[in-house]
């Protein structure tokens, strides 16, 4: 098994930066597909970004150009830097495991869960 912790969310403006940590015990990333997601007031949980297991990335297509997610095994952390950021993305972000490669987009494939971080942007 994996725990999962995320932080570096904040209160920022459009058009400013932040990113995201989440870091692992229990069990190395290396075991793992690494997915992001986020839950926006008065929205479903959605898909942010994803690294599987071979390294290769992917992205929503609302973020994408914006954010990159980058996985660090020998620190067992992944990131997700977020640039240009809109209010449409204020939202919780989770960081989320998986044993399998496949369905990387899907919330309800993944196996651990972070407790998510806030994201606040105002204009």
């Amino acid at each position: 098994q994996v725990q999962l912790v995320e932080s570096g969310g904040g209160l920022v403006q459009l058009g400013d930066s932040l990113r995201l940590s989440c870091a692992a015990s229990g069990s190395s990333f290396s075991s793992y597909t690494m997915g992001w997601f986020r839950r926006a007031p008065g929205k479903e949980r959605e898909f942010v970004a994803a690294m599987i297991k071979t390294g290769a990335l992917y992205y929503a297509d609302s973020v994408k150009g914006r954010f990159t997610n980058s996985r660090d095994n020998a620190k067992n952390t992944v990131f997700l830097q977020m640039n240009s950021l809109k209010p449409d993305d204020t939202a919780v972000y989770y960081c989320a495991a998986k044993y399998l490669s496949a369905l990387y987009s899907f919330a309800d494939k993944y196996n651990y869960w972070g407790q998510g971080t806030q994201v606040t942007v105002s204009s």
